[in-house]
């Protein structure tokens, strides 16, 4: 970030400290990419629409009320924090030219759009790197910016990105059960994970060298990437992976189990399965059950997973839980919102933490900060804000435009 310009920020943290990343994309995968940024102490500044901002993600999903009677989307609330909120309309000259003077202080440039929206606003990446030769570019979008034309106009969301990726061809139980898309919003969350790392990757590169550059991000192939090694079975062993719902189909246990009051995971990998047959009173030594681990579908494997099923139906939730885990063995219940509240090792890990909302005008709890540095730790010192609530600190304090300008700016309807 240039030094001329003094940071935003009210006081530096965080691993990112002196990185400022210009964020104009929209709902979930490019903005949490720079919400994540700004958790670790980078200086992130959002441009919205004038009048209208991004419209859906503020009110979509579990609207909260205001102490003023409007509403925000929880959503917002959690993955809208420590965010700087301007106004600019881009498709405008004056917009245009604001934009590019922001870039000129500006270390990483990450967006969201149908592939050619900027070059129409005469914002192609030419002239972004002609005023910044140093500024990494990241363009997210749903087919990529290239490709086979009948794709790269499509629209995408989270639903598309997990079809056309893959994932939900391996969501779900088999047929003739529906394939099923993994929630909340899986498929932008991973495009958000990729665009953040690649976009630090591209600026530690840019400090070596100087030299900034730009990174293609397409969120189908984000999802793809995270399908472990089902590409390289089809192409080498012709495999066609498919849905299979909970069990890991090779071995067991590693099943969803039905207790008294609500559902456990077991997970016995190798050597752990020996220690769920002596839990269960079984001899792993024993030829039956040495087989039934990776036989899953013989007669000694079937009457394994009954014993199981029929001992985890007798107990509670914590009962089976804190024997399986004395027994040194993997399990867990499927933890609720409620029960994530209330658990003693989210507590003791501030996993929940509290921050001020200056939309909601008060107090919220939500998700932390992840992971925990030791030397520079990230954290929140504000919460989401209200539409180009930073118009004047922005515009004033790193373009140092007078307030009688960016007074003007509103009224002619720029910002």
């Amino acid at each position: 970030m240039d030094q001329q310009r003094p940071s935003l920020l009210p006081e530096p943290f965080g691993p990112l400290q002196g990185v400022r990343i210009l964020s104009t994309g929209t709902i979930i995968a490019q903005p949490f990419a720079a919400e994540m940024a700004a958790e670790m102490g980078a200086e992130v500044i959002q441009i919205e629409r004038p009048g209208v901002g991004d419209g859906v993600w503020r009110n979509l999903e579990f609207p909260i009320e205001a102490n003023d009677g409007t509403y925000v989307a929880a959503g917002w609330v959690q993955d809208r924090r420590n965010i700087f909120h301007v106004t600019l309309d881009l498709s405008t000259p004056r917009g245009k030219e604001l934009f590019l003077n922001l870039i000129s202080y500006t270390d990483i440039w990450m967006e969201s759009s149908i592939p050619g929206t900027y070059r129409e606003w005469g914002l192609d990446d030419e002239t972004v790197t002609g005023v910044n030769p140093r500024i990494v570019i990241a363009h997210v979008s749903g087919y990529g910016q290239d490709g086979h034309p009948d794709y790269l106009g499509r629209a995408s969301y989270d639903f598309i990105g997990q079809a056309f990726g893959g994932m939900m061809n391996l969501t779900g139980f088999p047929e003739p059960d529906p394939p099923v898309k993994a929630t909340p919003w899986t498929a932008d969350y991973i495009t958000a994970l990729f665009c953040l790392w690649s976009s630090l990757a591209g600026y530690i590169y840019a400090q070596r060298t100087g030299k900034g550059q730009v990174i293609d991000l397409a969120q189908y192939e984000a999802v793809h990437h995270i399908l472990a090694g089902t590409m390289v079975a089809y192409n080498e062993l012709g495999i066609v992976r498919e849905r299979a719902g909970n069990k890991a189909g090779l071995f067991q246990p590693y099943d969803t189990y039905q207790a008294k009051d609500g559902w456990v995971i077991i997970a016995a990998v190798g050597a752990v399965y020996d220690r769920v047959c002596r839990v269960l009173g079984l001899d792993p030594t024993e030829e039956k059950w040495r087989n039934a681990h990776r036989q899953v579908e013989s007669p000694g494997g079937i009457e394994f997973d009954a014993i199981l099923r029929g001992w985890v139906e007798e107990r509670t939730v914590k009962e089976v839980e804190a024997t399986m885990n004395a027994g040194r063995v993997a399990c867990c219940s499927i933890m609720t919102p409620k029960d994530m509240a209330e658990d003693p090792h989210f507590q003791m890990r501030n996993t929940q933490i509290e921050w001020e909302d200056l939309q909601l005008g008060r107090r919220v709890k939500g998700t932390g900060i992840s992971p925990k540095f030791s030397l520079t730790p990230g954290k929140v010192w504000r919460g989401s804000v209200s539409l180009g609530y930073d118009n004047n600190l922005v515009y004033g304090q790193v373009l140092g435009l007078e307030p009688s300008e960016i007074a003007q700016l509103r009224e002619d309807g720029i910002i």
